[in-house]
C-alpha cells in the first residue's frame, strides 16, 4: 500500500497497522497479497521453508507494488537479518529476544556500524550500485523497522533492558511461545494476559511500539487499549482455508435448495 509516510514512520507513529503473515514460500503468492489492502506483509521464515530465493522472490514481488515487507528470519542471527535486508526487506521481526544485550545486538545487526551490518553496494537494497554509500546508510537507519519478538519467560525478566535500547521501534508479543514457556494451558490463561498487559505497559513507557497476534478480532480494540498498535493477523493458509470451506458451505446451501425445490416441484 503506497504511503507518503514509510512503514517505520508510520509504525513509529502510534496509528493501528494490520498485516498478514505469508506462510507459503511463493513470490506469487506474496504478489497476490501485496495488491491487498493492507499496511505490511510478514515472511514467516522461521516457521515456513523459506530460502534465500524464496525470500527473493516475495519481497521482489512485493516491493514492486509498493506494499512494506517484513522478515521474521529463522534465527535472529547476523547473517539471517543480513540476507533479509539486503535482499530490500523493510525490516525483521526478529524471534526469541531474552535480553537487553540481545536486543543490542539485534540493533547492531540491522544497521551500518563498528561490528554491524556488513556493507555491499550491489544489493537490491542499494539499488545494485546505484545508491551512493552514504545515501544508503542514512536510508537504513531511517527506514529500517527493528522489531524484536518477546516470546520467552525469561525476556519477562529483562524486560526493563530490552525496552530501553536505544533505535529499537517495536517489541511484538509472540503469545503463544509465551503461553508455552510459561507453562501456561491457553494464550488466554490469567498469567498469560498479565505478561502481556506487563510488556504494553513497559514497552509504552520507555516510547516503544507494541505488535501482536490475535486469534480473536474482538481482541484488537482491548490491546489498542493498553498501547497496542501493531497486529499481525491472520496468514495466507487461513485465507486460502477459510475460502475453502465458505465455497464448500456456499455449495452445500445451493446444492441443498435446489434440492429441495425440485422434491416440491414433483
Amino acid at each position: 500500500m503506497s504511503t507518503a509516510l514509510g512503514f517505520r514512520g508510520r509504525l513509529l507513529s502510534g496509528q493501528p497497522l494490520v498485516g498478514t503473515w505469508i506462510k507459503t514460500p511463493s513470490r506469487i503468492v506474496a504478489e497476490v497479497l501485496a495488491g491487498a489492502a493492507l499496511d505490511v506483509l510478514c515472511l514467516d521464515a522461521e516457521h515456513a521453508p523459506f530460502d534465500r530465493e524464496d525470500l527473493d522472490g516475495a519481497i521482489f514481488a512485493s516491493r514492486v507494488q509498493d506494499m512494506p515487507v517484513l522478515v521474521r528470519p529463522a534465527s535472529s542471527s547476523a547473517e539471517h537479518i543480513l540476507n533479509a535486508l539486503d535482499l530490500g526487506a523493510s525490516g525483521v521481526v526478529a524471534p526469541h529476544i531474552r535480553s537487553g544485550t540481545e536486543a543490542e545486538a539485534l540493533v547492531r545487526h540491522c544497521l551500518f556500524g563498528p561490528g554491524g551490518r556488513g556493507y555491499a553496494g550491489s544489493t537490491r537494497a542499494a539499488g545494485f550500485t546505484r545508491s551512493p554509500m552514504a545515501a544508503y546508510r542514512r536510508r537504513a537507519i531511517d527506514d529500517t523497522a527493528i522489531i524484536a519478538q518477546i516470546e520467552d519467560r525469561e525476556a519477562l525478566n529483562d524486560l526493563a533492558d530490552i525496552v530501553r535500547v536505544d533505535r529499537l521501534d517495536c517489541v511484538f508479543v509472540g503469545r503463544i511461545d509465551l503461553t508455552i514457556s510459561m507453562g501456561g494451558q491457553t494464550p488466554d490463561d490469567l498469567a498469560v494476559i498479565e505478561a502481556v498487559t506487563e510488556i504494553c505497559r513497559r514497552a509504552s513507557e520507555a516510547g516503544r511500539r507494541v505488535g501482536m497476534f490475535v486469534s480473536n478480532l474482538a481482541d484488537v480494540s482491548v490491546w489498542i487499549e493498553r498501547g497496542a498498535s501493531f497486529f499481525l493477523l491472520s496468514s495466507d493458509q487461513t485465507f486460502l482455508m477459510q475460502g475453502a470451506q465458505a465455497l464448500r458451505t456456499s455449495f452445500d446451501a445451493a446444492s441443498h435448495g435446489r434440492e429441495t425445490a425440485g422434491r416440491a416441484a414433483s
